[in-house]
């Protein structure tokens, strides 16, 4: 009960209780996720393959997202909700198991095994709440879209294996997924913005610990100079990244969510970490296969697509910090913009040049912002109207 208490006056997200251990558990099936995804764009490193790769992650994001929004509006410690989540959780591992072949033999799997867990998505807001809620007010809003795009997928698993009606089924429901909050709304949720910055935080972690695993699946035992130093490029990109979320961004993203209040708090939690968050995690994830296709021929040019995936996801990754920075009202951030353009100007020089060049580079560039990009322009101010400034969090 007194967790309760302590869950519901927690308003200005300094005392109020961070992410528990179970939820932690809970997202491990999701780094489990992401390396399938990764694994599998890799070994199917066709345009074809990496957009059904996006497509996944665009599921497999979302079906995420929503439990970080239950746990987010209300407690689930108590037994029945414990056990519905670790239903949810051999849920998406089914889908995770599914991923490589998402699109084929396993489609039905897939499908059927994401169906489920935004079924008890939908059963956990009932068995949270104490009593009828807003937040479970608002889940019934978007639970049409919710639930009819999960039987949109599966629908697109009962289509002709390799047809355009099997992807185009998946894109409508992509779209119908992430078209609800606008459609519905955001206004019946009341978030926790330390809480909820936390677990998108470490969201990022798993992604980033993603591209760890990368390097050290590189598919070969042969360990050289020439992979050493490849993998300790790779790091060294990996920690730039990582240093450009945590070390400015990730606690003034969390000042503006702590700052805002009502109706606005909730917009801007959907906008900053529902939404543009997405670019942010799929460029780390689409980096983490350029990275293991530059491991294991790094003395030869990347194909067209492992490029894109490479540069792409970097420069994807920047101009997603740029636009996280404008929505919570500060500027983009010329090196973070800059950063965006060269690493999309990377994308075709990693055709022509040997693979650890081109990681190189994109390692450079994630070093400059490092050493280089600060906000000014809103940094001062936050010191100065807060006595006490936002917590750090796991990661940071």
């Amino acid at each position: 009960m007194a967790e309760q208490q302590e869950w519901a006056a927690a308003d200005d997200g300094l005392s109020e209780p961070g992410v528990s251990t179970f939820e932690l558990f809970f997202d491990l099936v999701f780094v489990f996720a992401f390396t399938r995804i990764t694994g599998s764009i890799a070994a199917h490193a066709t345009w074809q393959g990496l957009g059904r790769g996006v497509l996944i992650f665009a599921t497999l994001w979302w079906a995420w997202g929503s439990y970080a929004w239950l746990t987010n509006s209300m407690r689930t410690d108590d037994g029945p909700s414990r056990v519905v989540l670790l239903a949810a959780m051999a849920g998406m591992l089914v889908v995770a198991l599914a991923v490589p072949e998402a699109f084929d033999e396993s489609a039905m799997a897939y499908a059927l095994g994401y169906l489920v867990v935004i079924v008890l998505h939908s059963i956990l807001f009932t068995l949270a709440a104490d009593s009828p809620t807003d937040a479970a007010r608002g889940i019934r809003r978007l639970a049409p879209t919710n639930l009819g795009s999960a039987l949109l997928l599966v629908a697109a698993a009962l289509a002709d294996v390799d047809g355009p009606t099997r992807t185009a089924l998946w894109i409508i429901a992509v779209s119908i997924t992430f078209a609800g909050p606008f459609l519905t709304g955001v206004a019946d949720f009341t978030v926790r913005p330390a809480h909820f910055a936390e677990r998108h935080g470490l969201i990022v972690i798993i992604a980033l610990g993603e591209s760890i695993v990368a390097i050290g699946a590189a598919d070969t035992y042969d360990i050289d100079w020439s992979l050493a130093a490849s993998a300790l490029v790779a790091i060294a990109l990996v920690s730039g990244l990582w240093w450009a979320y945590f070390d400015t961004e990730a606690t003034a993203a969390e000042y503006a969510l702590r700052e805002a209040r009502g109706v606005d708090r909730s917009r801007l939690a959907r906008d900053v970490y529902s939404y543009l968050h997405i670019p942010l995690v799929l460029g780390v994830v689409l980096a983490a296969v350029g990275i293991k296709k530059t491991l294991q021929h790094s003395d030869e040019e990347l194909t067209t697509v492992a490029a894109v995936a490479l540069g792409g996801g970097v420069a994807l990754f920047f101009a997603a910090l740029a636009g996280i920075r404008v929505r919570r009202g500060a500027r983009p951030g010329t090196t973070r913009l800059a950063a965006a353009a060269l690493a999309a100007a990377a994308i075709p020089l990693a055709t022509t040049v040997p693979a650890i060049v081109a990681l190189t580079g994109l390692a450079a560039i994630a070093g400059l912002v490092t050493l280089t990009d600060r906000d000014p322009s809103t940094a001062a101010d936050e010191r100065d109207e807060s006595d006490q400034p936002p917590p750090q969090r796991r990661g940071a």
